[in-house]
């Protein structure tokens, strides 16, 4: 019987909020690449016709489509936030302990009011008219 050590897994790491905010960047990179695959097909129904479109419109406008679409404005917000952080990184700067804890609550809180601020901007935008035609 082989008696090699055992390679560390999750039960030998105590969970802090750095593994919460790299596992929540990875889930995110994903939820993106979902996201814009999304737009490409809601492109390509804009540009198939107003029959395709009409089916596109009417699944992304559910819902569900707009929980998602708001899930997938999260996680391009939160992905590109952590990014720039991880940039800064990259420069030797905010590695201490207290400046990442501070940087990442920054990015949870940036990601959410971004995603907050441009929902409203698109709701605003095909919000019709007050006084109504």
């Amino acid at each position: 019987m082989n008696q090699r050590p055992l390679s560390p897994h999750l039960g030998v790491y105590k969970f802090t909020y750095t593994m919460t905010l790299s596992i929540l960047h990875r889930i995110t990179g994903v939820a993106s690449s979902v996201g814009f695959l999304v737009f490409a097909w809601w492109l390509m129904a804009l540009a198939s016709g107003p029959s395709s479109y009409e089916t596109a419109m009417r699944y992304l406008s559910s819902p569900l489509g707009k929980l998602l679409l708001v899930g997938f404005t999260f996680s391009f917000v939160y992905h590109f936030c952590n990014g720039i952080r991880h940039m800064v990184w990259d420069t030797g700067r905010g590695l201490e302990r207290a400046q990442a804890r501070r940087s990442g609550w920054f990015v949870i809180v940036a990601a959410l009011v971004l995603t907050a601020l441009l929902v409203w901007i698109g709701c605003a935008a095909i919000a019709p008219p007050a006084g109504g035609p």
